[in-house]
């Protein structure tokens, strides 16, 4: 096993450099780059999308100094910048160099290269900091919706499959198939508005708070009023979040376990005098797992990092998900391509680990002799 491991570890440096250097020169067609931008509000233009949702916190890009760690440019050179007509070409000049731009395209490649293997990731254009430090501060509120929301996923979902499959047929089956499509049919940004009218101030109930993971006077708390006061404020969000992913799950884990119940070794088990339980648990949980647990990196990364933005949005809560919506809006390509390397690195981190999973529900698994 520790050779599989060490495997897939050495197996993650070219997947890595893969997916980085893809989408390095995939980005250089997009037009509108941060230099494009910065010349943009020095005419006064405004992207108001990208306002909007950062909050006008962009900044003056001119007093925001980088470094030439920053890796990228937009392919369109602000020379062609329509906006550029007019402005001095000095001042064109130092823009780029105060962006990084200066230097051509391969050279910021390897620039880029070099630094990420030493994760260092600069700075960000606009907001002033450092990208490991706008990641760290943002990962509390997005590891918290994403592992809440996984746990209550499958705390509801594998109980919920195997009663189903149990009961198949049966009324209960069949209304609880209702209530799940018609639940799936509702996309979580709406469920959160619903969420947000009835019980966090809206035109009902005032129960929850509407911002942040905490209140005001958290450091003031004692432990179990912090405990208190955080699950407070995540529980919207997570029902939010929760309640739109229970349909695939629920169905994967019922089907799976239907299949297990028709084979050969069900049958041979219940002839011997085994209880449904015995049987159910004790024979056919093991093998209908694996399929479930292969699903377990991609659902947690999947609201890690993607499905938790809006909700992110209408909560108020700023995560990873709305830090790389920002980025890409605001053409901030340091964030955009250091939280692209870190969402890429932990994303193969959990495959690894659910691989390693396998093994824990079923030790007759060895990757290392299939290796």
């Amino acid at each position: 096993m520790t050779a599989y491991i060490i495997r897939r570890l050495l197996l993650m440096i070219p997947t890595l450099w893969a997916i980085i250097t893809l989408n390095f020169f995939v980005i250089q067609l997009a037009p509108g780059g941060p230099v494009e931008q910065a010349l943009a509000k020095l005419h006064g233009i405004e992207n108001t999308v990208t306002d909007r949702i950062s909050g006008g916190n962009q900044g003056d890009v001119l007093n925001n100094p980088s470094d030439s760690r920053n890796p990228a440019r937009s392919g369109a050179g602000s020379s062609d910048y329509l906006g550029a007509k007019g402005l001095d070409p000095a001042l064109i000049a130092d823009i780029e160099k105060r962006f990084g731009f200066d230097k051509p395209i391969l050279e910021r490649y390897f620039m880029m290269v070099k630094n990420y293997l030493l994760f260092d990731f600069g700075d960000s254009f606009f907001k002033g900091d450092s990208v490991v430090n706008l990641v760290l501060s943002r990962l509390p509120v997005s590891i918290s919706l994403g592992l809440w929301s996984t746990a209550l996923i499958y705390l509801i979902c594998i109980p919920l499959g195997v009663y189903k499959a149990r009961h198949y047929q049966t009324r209960f089956d069949d209304m609880s198939t209702t209530v799940l499509i018609a639940l799936s049919a509702i996309p979580g940004f709406l469920f959160a508005v619903m969420l947000v009218i009835l019980f966090a101030g809206g035109n009902y109930l005032s129960w929850f708070p509407l911002r942040g993971l905490t209140s005001g006077n958290f450091e003031a708390l004692s432990f179990w009023g912090k405990i208190g006061d955080y699950l407070w404020h995540i529980t919207l969000p997570t029902i939010a979040l929760t309640i739109g992913s229970l349909v695939s799950l629920t169905f994967l884990t019922k089907n799976s376990f239907l299949d297990e119940i028709g084979k050969q070794y069900v049958m041979t088990a219940r002839a011997k005098g085994n209880t449904e339980r015995r049987v159910m648990y004790g024979h056919v949980f093991r093998n209908a797992m694996l399929i479930i647990i292969a699903g377990f990196p991609a659902t947690l990364i999947g609201i890690l990092f993607t499905g938790a933005v809006l909700v992110e949005v209408i909560f108020s809560l700023e995560g990873l998900g709305l830090l790389g919506l920002e980025a890409a809006m605001g053409r901030d390509y340091p964030v955009m391509f250091g939280t692209l390397y870190i969402f890429t690195f932990i994303g193969l981190l959990t495959g690894l680990l659910g691989d390693l999973m396998y093994m824990v529900v079923d030790p007759r698994i060895d990757f290392e002799a299939r290796g």
